[in-house]
């Protein structure tokens, strides 16, 4: 993945993102939350244009988060009539919010040992075939991401051209 631009989120000027003056979260931060956090929070667009939101298992590996489930499930079928998709973290102390889109990918052996690797630290179960299955890969375009949630000293946004 390429080096991403970072800056400071834009937002209307009584959220605080302009008048915020202290260092920008550090992305080792971010992706420590990413690694770790138990449930993301994923938002897709059905075919009608309704928003659709759920829950689901995942794990971050190499700068992508891998998520897996059934073709048939609402979210897997609203991401096959259209790859955009959100991620946020369970906890609303620790923002992060990932934007992109999202292929239903077969690994290499190698990344497929990683990613069930990770997958079974974490939960223990479950755990997807990316090497034969396929799963589904998030690389991000946008990370928003503060640990301030009073006055957003340390926002910061990533963008990957």
């Amino acid at each position: 993945m390429s080096d991403p631009r970072v800056d400071r989120p834009q937002g209307p000027s009584d959220y605080g993102f302009g008048r915020a003056t202290g260092p920008l979260l550090s992305w080792e931060e971010v992706e420590r939350r990413l690694r770790e956090a138990r449930n993301y929070w994923l938002a897709t667009t059905r075919p009608d244009g309704r928003p659709h939101v759920t829950p689901l298992w995942g794990v971050w590996v190499e700068g992508a988060l891998y998520v897996s489930g059934a073709p048939t499930t609402r979210w897997a079928r609203n991401l096959a009539a259209n790859p955009a998709i959100s991620a946020h973290l369970e906890s609303g102390d620790e923002v992060v919010i990932v934007e992109g889109r999202t292929e239903d990918v077969v690994t290499d052996a190698a990344l497929g040992e990683r990613i069930v690797a990770a997958w079974n630290a974490k939960y223990g179960r479950l755990a997807p075939e990316p090497a034969s299955d396929g799963i589904f890969q998030l690389r991000p375009r946008t990370v928003r991401a503060w640990a301030d949630i009073e006055g957003f000293s340390d926002a910061a946004r990533w963008t990957w051209e």
